[in-house]
């Protein structure tokens, strides 16, 4: 057993000295009066991890927990007021820039790598999703006539399944048009939905020397430069393997040289996949392999909207909005790690809601994430006391 609360032992993951110097940096501290933005932080992850419904939920659940503030580096409780104040005037960009912070460290452990397949290159999977909003509450947020939405555009590294990068944008923006300001790494692997089929953003991509393999669309012209031999008594899943050349002229303007196309059989959902990439030493199969792994991005979604609070939001300012879904990616980045930390083999849904149940009991987290179910037997008789009359 231990005197520290399992939440307090999840906090001190976090590099504080790190956070200093951003905010330092950052000059998010000034004129603040005793909620400062390590307070703020913490706040914002109790929401998280308890699943706050509103700021009388953050403030009357940390405030249940006096006598362990000191553990977590806070001096009290903040009230309702200061949460929405500072959530509407704190800069969001610090806690966007403690996530790549964390991901640098927490992100890097040895335990989230993977090894699928046999190529050297880093993967991405790239995708995007939509967040509503109610658009008479968040008037900022443009999307339709009567809906509000933001869109959260995510380079999902294929190593820990955690984001590598996010651009967040109002709801109109088209997932392709998203994607061009993603910072991508040289000989890195792009794997994407028929969204990204842009060729001028393809033609950026590879003269940057980056791979892709993207889903194309359906009306995609082209003309059959080369066909490919077809493995023999294996893989019997592929269905084409080519080298085209695009033949409309407005896409070949956009994309000149030649792309390789495979066509893959989807045995789960019964149809033909049609893939497109620019890179033509891989096998077909290998290709193939590549797209059914975009699914984990869509895994990534699902975790994040469901475990998490991002789907209803605690203020309604465009800043409060941005705090809630960074400080919502630190949080899943603190149980992506806490899972590889554990023996236990643990379902992350699981984990989020033993947490939540257990956010202020004292038991030591590592023993805890290791042996979840471990029985505790009764002390030896000979240390019972025994009675005193």
């Amino acid at each position: 057993m231990t005197n520290i609360t399992l939440f307090s032992q999840i906090i001190s993951k976090l590099d504080r000295l790190k956070f200093s110097k951003l905010v330092k940096q950052k000059g998010t501290d000034k004129h603040q009066k005793g909620y400062n933005s390590w307070t703020h932080l913490v706040s914002m992850l109790f929401c998280q991890f308890a699943k706050s419904q509103s700021v009388r939920d953050i403030s009357n659940g940390l405030r249940s927990a006096t006598g362990n503030l000191n553990h977590l580096g806070i001096n009290k409780a903040p009230s309702k007021s200061t949460i929405s104040y500072q959530n509407k005037h704190r800069d969001w960009e610090l806690f966007r820039e403690y996530y790549y912070q964390l991901l640098g460290s927490l992100g890097q452990q040895a335990e989230f790598k993977q090894v699928k397949f046999r190529i050297k290159s880093k993967i991405f999977f790239l995708d995007a999703t939509t967040i509503s909003l109610c658009l008479s509450i968040f008037d900022w947020a443009k999307y339709k006539t009567a809906k509000g939405a933001v869109k959260m555009h995510t380079l999902l590294d294929f190593d820990g399944n955690l984001p590598s990068y996010v651009n967040i944008t109002d709801g109109k923006t088209a997932d392709n048009k998203g994607a061009y300001e993603i910072p991508l790494m040289k000989g890195s692997v792009i794997v994407a939905d028929r969204f990204y089929n842009d060729f001028y953003l393809l033609n950026v991509w590879d003269s940057k020397g980056v791979y892709f393999v993207i889903r194309h669309k359906d009306n995609i012209q082209y003309t059959v430069f080369k066909e490919n031999e077809l493995p023999q008594n294996r893989h019997e899943h592929i269905l084409k393997d080519e080298i085209i050349e695009l033949k409309n002229k407005s896409s070949n303007e956009k994309y000149p040289k030649k792309l390789r196309r495979v066509a893959v059989w989807d045995e789960v959902n019964k149809q033909v996949i049609e893939l497109i990439t620019n890179h033509v030493t891989w096998s077909a199969n290998t290709i193939g392999e590549l797209y059914k792994s975009r699914w984990n991005v869509e895994i990534f979604f699902r975790d994040i909207k469901q475990l998490l609070h991002i789907k209803s939001f605690i203020g309604t300012s465009q800043n409060a909005v941005m705090i809630q879904i960074w400080t919502a990616l630190i949080t899943i980045l603190m149980l992506k790690a806490l899972k590889a930390m554990a023996k236990f083999n643990w379902n992350l849904s699981n984990l989020v809601a033993f947490i939540r149940l257990n956010l202020f009991v004292k038991i030591n987290l590592q023993h805890w994430i290791d042996k979840p179910f471990e029985e505790y037997n009764d002390p030896p008789k000979e240390f019972l006391q025994g009675a005193l009359f």
